[in-house]
């Protein structure tokens, strides 16, 4: 097993006084001439929401024009923010110094480029005039079929610039389900790539194209190629068409799993002021900052990165496996680029801990960010005792749905492991108990009870926003319910337990699935788990506990013996396994989430095309191990 004995809450790392004086939400508070804590701070903005987000405006000097009208007016859903007021994301994204270093781009075959502001606007104009000769203006929806390359952080912003939507899925998702992204939104243009490289290999895309095309009465547009370079030909200043605060910037898409895709649709306005906040006062991004995110198109966490030019850093956007042609292909990127910043998921952290990766190189390193999945302590732990003593480790949890995080870190406060550090600025996250009341030191469903500006404008072909209220609207009404168990500590911390709607329910003890992959998953011998708990209201059912096994390891009764013993012991006797069984892979969507309610729903008889929708996750063919299970 992997190292034990690190407990929840555990202190890693507290701020210096030199650190808080630095911080950049330490300048904010003294330019809002406001004392207290973070707690104190965090407390105006969710008690003054209008004055907040005002001062977020005000702070970052927003180009724009607001208007004189109320801030918010409503309440969710549909409460509106700045009317009348007008900006334009890609304005605000392209500002400043032209000899800035705004991008820097690798891929694992070594290929390396780089764009200062100048050159990324001036690569914005020609895309756009390319545009417009397609006839696309504000409100046409442009569609990308592309890798994280440069072209496509060119193409969006150019996209943004005109007031046109963007929406992007990365090509290594499978016909079907980008058409069922793409379809609900008819873009006026597609921009899609021949091929791919991962893994060291090349991946051929031109027939998956030509299907996703045929339903789209699109102009595709081959990025890389003689039509790239066509729209591109003619030299043009960028153009920022002023929009109004809630107008349209881009559809995300929620896993599409059991479903149809859910078009999830965010403003320039909301958008621009929460990254501005989340990534300067939560991450302390700004000029002089190199900031990293593994990521693809196809997940928010793109969107988010991009967001850094927002902040005046500069982005690092890389193409390729994680994991070629080693496990420290990241680590390496970072320490070669002198990464300020570096997030990436949480199960590439835990991979690397198993594999024993020892980073180096990591000078400038200062901050690291987590998502996607709860950070187990032991993953905090490693962070600190192998890659940089004093890094500042975050971890973040929010969604699509918002593009941010609820909860994250914040440079003035300590940091532990497996505990988030805040709720932050302007998100008024509670816990709720069965009863739907507020409570501290309780696991509880989160919620949202005060509007935040990046919340949906909408969701596409939603008209009387039925979808949108039944995402999250349904069970309290007038109040956010976003479908993870959380659990706020007195002093403001939180910790996440995984989706409520997969809970483990064992004699009336609740607990989340994080729980359980914390202690399975710190086995050497395991290299994915997922449990599944079949017990229904009013009938207890069986706890089943999948695994895969790392190379070269077996699932022997010894190793059974040695789980059931750790589990008894670290959770509780009701949630040793029925069965433990093996199985070559864990169904994952293609963002990378564990698929632990469409799982249960084929084991308790729905059929798997109902379940689950195989062109929406990674490793559809792994699904046939679950249906024969008992």
């Amino acid at each position: 097993m992997l190292e034990e004995g690190v407990a929840e809450g555990a202190p890693l790392w507290a701020p210096t006084a030199e650190t808080v004086q630095a911080a950049k939400i330490t300048r904010y508070q003294e330019w809002l001439g406001r004392t207290g804590d973070y707690h104190e701070l965090w407390q105006w903005s969710v008690d003054e929401p209008a004055e907040f987000w005002t001062s977020i405006w005000d702070y970052f000097e927003v180009i724009g024009s607001r208007a004189d009208g109320p801030v918010l007016t409503g309440s969710m859903p549909g409460a509106e923010w700045f009317a009348g007021s007008t900006l334009n994301y890609a304005e605000n994204a392209l500002r400043g110094d032209a000899d800035r270093l705004a991008v820097i781009f690798r891929d694992e075959t070594g290929e390396r480029r780089t764009y200062t502001v100048g050159e990324l606007r001036a690569e914005v104009g020609r895309v756009q005039a390319g545009l417009v000769r397609l006839g696309v203006g504000p409100g046409d929806r442009v569609a990308a079929y592309v890798p994280n390359i440069p072209e496509a952080l060119i193409a969006f912003l150019a996209t943004a610039g005109l007031g046109a939507i963007w929406s992007s899925c990365s090509p290594d998702f499978g016909a079907p389900s980008v058409i069922d992204r793409f379809t609900q939104i008819e873009p006026k243009v597609l921009f899609a790539v021949e091929g791919y490289r991962y893994g060291g290999k090349y991946f051929d895309r031109r027939n998956v194209v030509a299907d996703i095309a045929a339903p789209l009465n699109a102009t595709t547009v081959w990025l890389g190629g003689p039509g790239w370079e066509e729209l591109r030909a003619e030299s043009a200043e960028p153009v920022f068409e002023p929009v109004p605060f809630g107008h349209p910037l881009w559809i995300l898409y929620s896993s599409g799993t059991t479903g149809l895709p859910k078009p999830i649709v965010h403003g320039h306005g909301g958008v621009v002021l929460e990254h501005l906040k989340a990534l300067s006062f939560h991450m302390d991004l700004g000029p002089g900052e190199v900031f990293f995110w593994y990521t693809t198109t196809g997940w928010m966490m793109w969107n988010y990165l991009v967001g850094g030019l927002l902040a005046g850093a500069t982005v690092v956007l890389y193409d390729g496996s994680a994991a070629h042609p080693g496990t420290d292909a990241l680590w390496r990127v970072a320490a070669e680029e002198g990464v300020t910043y570096f997030g990436t998921g949480a199960p590439y952290i835990v991979a690397s801990m198993k594999a024993d990766v020892r980073p180096s190189g990591l000078d400038r390193l200062r901050g690291m960010g987590s998502t996607g999945s709860p950070l187990p302590p032991e993953g905090f732990a490693w962070i600190y005792s192998t890659v940089k003593p004093d890094v500042q480790l975050g971890s973040f949890s929010g969604g699509t749905d918002v593009c941010t995080g609820f909860v994250g870190p914040v440079p003035t406060l300590p940091i532990r492991a497996g505990v988030i550090t805040c709720r932050c600025l302007g998100a008024k996250v509670e816990a709720y108990d069965p009863e739907g009341r507020p409570v501290i030191d309780e696991v509880g469903e989160l919620v949202l009870t005060q509007p935040m500006p990046s919340m949906p404008v909408m969701f596409w072909n939603d008209p009387d926003g039925t979808r949108y209220h039944e995402s999250y609207f349904a069970d309290y009404p007038g109040i956010w319910r976003h479908g993870d168990w959380i659990k706020i500590l007195p002093d403001g911390g939180c910790v996440i337990y995984g989706r409520s709607d997969s809970t483990l329910n064992r004699g009336g003890v609740r607990m989340g699935t994080s729980e359980f992959y914390r202690v399975v998953e710190r086995f050497e011998e395991v290299a994915d788990s997922l449990v599944i708990d079949t017990g229904q209201l009013g009938q207890e059912g069986r706890l089943l506990l999948y695994v895969t096994m790392a190379e070269g390891a077996n699932l022997e009764e010894s190793l059974i013996a040695r789980l059931r013993t750790t589990l008894r012991s670290e959770l509780s006797p009701r949630h040793v396994p029925d069965e433990i069984i093996e199985v070559p892979g864990i169904p994952r969507t293609l963002s990378g989430k564990k698929l632990e309610v469409p799982v249960r729903k084929i084991l308790l008889g729905v059929p798997v095309e109902k379940a689950a929708n195989p062109d929406a996750m990674a490793n559809p063919e792994v699904l046939s191990h679950f249906r024969a299970a008992p």
